[in-house]
């Protein structure tokens, strides 16, 4: 269930129609499933007889994902999911499954947290120029004792290419941090 956001209602009318009770409003099993993708939990009762139908209609959902190319699940694992119903691993499926999708979704926000603060690095690209402009001052120091030294402006040439390798650097981090936020 989502943090902190209490389950959206939708009662199913006889008629089969969905009923929004937040926005009191009839909705689309696409319009159900948009709210699902979102992060929503979704309850689906049933007018008269308060029957819970949630179930049905998240299998309904896949169902059409699945029919309109959107696959998800492997076909081995769906072969898997319906032997599961005649045998003894019928209780131990659901508790494997729920297990497994919550590492999946701890391993995902571990993921996306750790690209979000690789997302936020011009402080640490700022560290990192400033760190590699000091090895190359170094560097340039050692060279400058040799014979062939290079010259003030060779020194200032190279400077000027670290500089603007590290502004190219820096645009592409901008842009994707524009990309991970438009996620």
């Amino acid at each position: 269930m989502s943090q902190g956001q209490a389950p959206l209602v939708i009662k199913r009318y006889a008629s089969r129609r969905l009923y929004n009770t937040e926005t009191s409003d009839y909705m689309t099993l696409q319009e159900v499933s948009d709210e699902i993708r979102s992060g929503r939990d979704v309850k689906i009762v049933d007018l008269k007889t308060g029957d819970d139908l949630t179930r049905q209609y998240l299998i309904q959902i896949i169902a059409d994902l699945e029919s309109r190319g959107e696959h998800v699940l492997p076909q081995n694992v769906l072969v898997e999911v319906v032997r599961a119903y005649n045998d003894q691993a019928r209780e131990m499926v659901p508790l494997f499954l729920d297990a497994s999708f919550e590492i999946f979704k701890e391993n995902q926000a571990k993921a996306l947290k750790s690209f979000k603060a690789f997302a936020d690095p011009l402080k640490s690209y700022e560290e990192i120029g400033r760190s590699q402009r000091a090895l190359f001052m170094n560097m340039l120091n050692g060279w400058a004792a040799e014979p062939d030294a290079p010259s003030e402006s060779d020194n200032k040439e190279k400077e000027d290419r670290v500089e603007a390798e590290i502004d190219d650097l820096k645009r592409m981090v901008a842009e994707l941090q524009s990309k991970i936020s438009d996620m």
